[in-house]
């Protein structure tokens, strides 16, 4: 591959990854309700650490390198989840999620 090419996968990664990481700040923001913002955090952010990551194992390709950026990429994609389903959890259970804009809410009907 040539350095031109490389250079310009290179930015198209960076550039793409911190437009997905501006999306997840910009809609913690400004969406009204704490699902919409859960959504938003965690969606755009692991598409732009993926970009980023894939972007430094491109640059230096080593097996060090492409295991640790692997890594980090399946232990993002599976704690941010995790952790968004806790606090929507936390949020509906101290009355803090806006019921009106829910389609199904399948924990209303449960004993308290």
């Amino acid at each position: 591959m040539t350095d031109e090419l490389r250079d310009v996968i290179s930015a198209v990664l960076v550039l793409a990854g911190a437009v997905m990481c501006l999306a997840a700040g910009i809609g913690v923001i400004r969406f009204p309700d704490v699902l919409s913002r859960l959504h938003a955090a965690t969606k755009p952010q692991i598409f732009g650490l993926m970009a980023i990551t894939a972007d430094v194992a491109l640059n230096n390709f080593t097996v060090g390198t492409v295991t640790l950026v692997m890594a980090i990429v399946v232990f993002q994609a599976l704690t941010a989840p995790v952790a968004a389903h806790m606090v929507g959890r936390a949020a509906y259970d101290t009355h803090h999620v806006r019921v009106d804009v829910l389609i199904i809410d399948e924990l209303g009907t449960r004993p308290d």
